[in-house]
């Protein structure tokens, strides 16, 4: 018997739906594979994104960490700026008094000199009066041998304040 051409075409069509859903079964087999590896593709991106993510976050920590030393640094460079210039202002001031005190030292020395040369000229018109009285017989004024007092030197106090030294 010959099998029949209808039921021989039922069979084949059969025969191509069954083939069809067989590739279809390994196209979507083959697509849940490809899916899995690009999920487990994404997934490593996901947590190497965290990663990066956590990386960035400390090191905003840090560089706002060393923004806050750059600026405390700064404040101190200006305090010890500010300390320089005073003692830089001080060491003027101290070297202007020491000027003023060297000025009235030879001021002293000089007026020092200037009452020895005093002394000396009072002694030589003393011995010249002496000499004029005793050339004329009169008598001596100064019996009694001279006796020179010892000089007492006024020292003025030198102001240790702000400014000038006074004159007074």
């Amino acid at each position: 018997m010959t099998p029949s051409a209808p039921r021989t075409r039922a069979v084949a069509a059969l025969r191509m739906k069954q083939i069809a859903l067989d590739n279809q079964g390994h196209t979507i087999r083959s697509l849940r594979a490809q899916l899995a590896t690009e999920r487990r593709g994404l997934a490593t991106t996901k947590k190497e994104f965290e990663d990066t993510q956590i990386t960035l976050e400390a090191s905003h920590k840090v560089i706002a960490g060393l923004t806050e030393i750059g600026l405390s640094m700064s404040k101190k460079i200006e305090k010890m700026k500010v300390k320089k210039q005073q003692a830089k202002a001080n060491v003027e001031c101290h070297q202007k008094f020491q000027a003023r005190i060297q000025e009235a030292e030879d001021s002293m020395q000089a007026q020092h000199l200037i009452i020895e040369a005093l002394v000396e000229e009072k002694d030589s018109l003393l011995q010249t009066i002496q000499g004029i009285q005793e050339a004329n017989d009169a008598p001596a004024p100064f019996d009694e041998e001279w006796v020179e007092e010892p000089e007492e030197e006024e020292i003025e106090d030198i102001p240790l304040g702000e400014g000038e030294i006074d004159d007074e």
